[in-house]
């Protein structure tokens, strides 16, 4: 990582534009990709026993950034042996975990994967794009699907007019998915 792009990343938010006495406002992705970003470095930093550099930093360091962050999730996803388990709207409370959502955890990935090539990481080095870290956003995703009881499946296309034969419904059951 290039020392002076992270100063230049700091120093973003106080630039102006040009001609302008104002001062340019990230967006509010850009804020919290640096916000993010800033996160996860804080993260390594404290690291025990000790640091760990931006340099030597692959996906299990990026599984164990994701696992601490669930202690400071919202979202109730319920155990397998709960009562609850499998429920959309519980009728009560539980003792089961509150975890980070599972499209939190997507979208704080890709914020990091673009912020470390951003940060003069290598796309063919980048932690947050590796196949451990999708195949650990998928399961986190089948499970609280399952907690809940919300099915995510993949939407079928629809069968194109041509291919569709009278109204037979038995010709099109297999293309459409009721929940």
């Amino acid at each position: 990582m290039s020392s002076d792009r992270g100063k230049d990343l700091a120093a973003e938010g106080s630039s102006r534009s040009p001609g302008h006495d104002q001062p340019i406002t990230p967006s509010r992705y850009e804020s919290q990709k640096r916000r993010d970003w800033n996160t996860f470095n804080q993260y390594l930093r404290n690291q025990r026993p000790a640091p760990v550099p931006l340099s030597q930093c692959n996906s299990n360091h990026v599984l164990e950034f994701l696992r601490y962050l669930d202690q400071f999730g919202k979202t109730k996803v319920h155990f397998q042996g709960c009562m609850f388990y499998g429920q959309p709207d519980p009728p009560a409370p539980c003792t089961c975990p509150l975890r980070q959502a599972w499209g939190s955890l997507d979208a704080l990935i890709g914020r990091l994967r673009a912020a470390y090539e951003e940060n003069g990481g290598s796309p063919e080095t980048n932690p947050f794009a590796s196949s451990a870290i999708r195949v650990y956003l998928r399961e986190v995703k089948e499970c609280q699907a399952k907690a809940r009881g919300v099915a995510y499946k993949k939407k079928q296309k629809k069968p194109s007019p041509s291919n569709h034969k009278g109204d037979d419904d038995s010709s099109s059951a297999g293309f459409f998915t009721f929940s």
